[in-house]
């Protein structure tokens, strides 16, 4: 990981950031460092139909201080059903989303009426669509009474792992340099992730992802601190109005020249039960910008990549669409290629979030970037500048 002695915090214009760090003796196109830029913003009141404001943990009624340091609470909460989650059942959606709660406490929310989807009651078989809003109430889960047994929850070397990932904090905001290798969320046989890690940390906070990245992509992660924020940047998200780029080293010489790649995907496939996204007519409108940064002859090519919209393995579809896929892609990728990568050290996919940007609302503008981490810097210096 980066050393988050490095970090800056500046005001002022969101700018265009360099790249990686700086090599000495070599081309130094990927030097970059990190940058997190803030300015003032006004608040923004979203109102929410049938809503209760965010308390993080609040006592039930009739529930002392005594009494309520025996459970663990969470105050309302809202999601937001994200792609990966589109057809989904209700209870199981929840079960994962709210991993520390009981299915049985699940279920019993779920049959009074107490959770909502956009803003209506639903049962527990009901499937979720794209973009569904679903309301959780106060959940508690109560310590059991002579159970002696400590309260479970993510490891503490993990807890370390994402409390170092933290690079900026604001009123509304927390801003991650993502290890690879963690995932963004519990589930698929993953009992914990960075939000879990991330409520452990600061218990009582109502902290939601603003977006996802996938469990081998290291880099920028925003998470909001409150529901306004997270509705604020959904929409943005929506409108496609975030910048979001990312890092990439693709096989074989890059000839395309910065290249606007407009393909449809298709993210409701599964091969062998697992989840395959493939560039289809029928598919959703996919639009990545491939920009090529620095040439390894004609073994690979550092790429930036600009995404317009945020489907499920985007990128890794759209480089192999165009003939270039990712390096240390096992799912996408070329055998033999990532063979030739993991000889010259790497051991991971070469896939990084580099920075984000917007403009909040009446509020000015707003741009977080990550370094390029130690280890992918250190295949760059590996390669050759020259011939094969």
């Amino acid at each position: 990981m980066a050393s988050y002695a490095e970090v800056q915090l500046t005001c002022g214009a969101a700018r265009r950031q360099p790249l990686a760090r700086p090599n000495i003796g070599r081309h130094t196109e990927y030097t970059a460092k990190i940058t997190v830029e803030t300015a003032s913003y006004a608040e923004v009141d979203v109102p929410e139909d049938d809503s209760q404001p965010f308390r993080g943990e609040t006592a039930r009624p009739g529930q002392g201080p005594a009494e309520a340091g025996r459970g663990r609470g969470h105050g309302v909460r809202h999601f937001e059903v994200g792609e990966e989650d589109a057809g989904q059942r209700l209870d199981k959606y929840l079960a994962r989303r709210l991993g520390d709660v009981p299915r049985t406490r699940i279920f019993r929310i779920i049959r009074k009426g107490e959770v909502r989807v956009n803003g209506r009651r639903s049962g527990p078989e009901a499937r979720l669509n794209i973009n569904d809003r679903v309301r959780v109430p106060p959940v508690w889960e109560e310590a059991e009474a002579g159970a002696g047994r400590p309260q479970r929850g993510p490891p503490s070397a993990m807890l370390e792992a994402v409390g170092r990932a933290i690079v900026q904090e604001t009123d509304r905001l927390l801003v991650l340099d993502k290890p690879a290798g963690i995932a963004v969320h519990g589930g698929s046989g993953i009992s914990f992730g960075i939000i879990e890690a991330l409520r452990a940390l600061k218990p009582g906070e109502p902290l939601e992802l603003v977006h996802r990245l996938d469990r081998d992509t290291s880099g920028c992660l925003l998470v909001a601190r409150d529901a306004a924020t997270l509705r604020t940047l959904h929409a943005l998200l929506r409108e496609g109005s975030c910048d979001k780029r990312y890092l990439v080293l693709l096989a074989g010489r890059w000839n395309l020249g910065q290249k606007r790649i407009d393909v449809p995907l298709r993210t409701d496939t599964r091969v062998g039960g697992e989840r395959t996204v493939r560039a289809d007519a029928s598919g959703k409108p996919s639009i990545s910008e491939f920009r090529p940064v620095q040439f390894f002859g004609k073994l690979a090519t550092l790429m930036e990549v600009g995404l317009h919209t945020g489907r499920t393995h985007q990128i890794r579809v759209h480089a192999s669409y165009a003939g270039h896929p990712v390096a240390g892609d096992e799912k996408y990728g070329n055998a033999e290629f990532n063979t030739r990568m993991r000889e010259l050290g790497l051991s991971r996919m070469f896939l990084h979030a580099h920075s984000m940007s917007f403009e909040w609302p009446r509020g000015g503008p707003f741009s977080a970037s990550a370094p390029l981490p130690p280890e992918l810097a250190a295949v760059l210096d590996r390669l050759p500048s020259k011939g094969r």
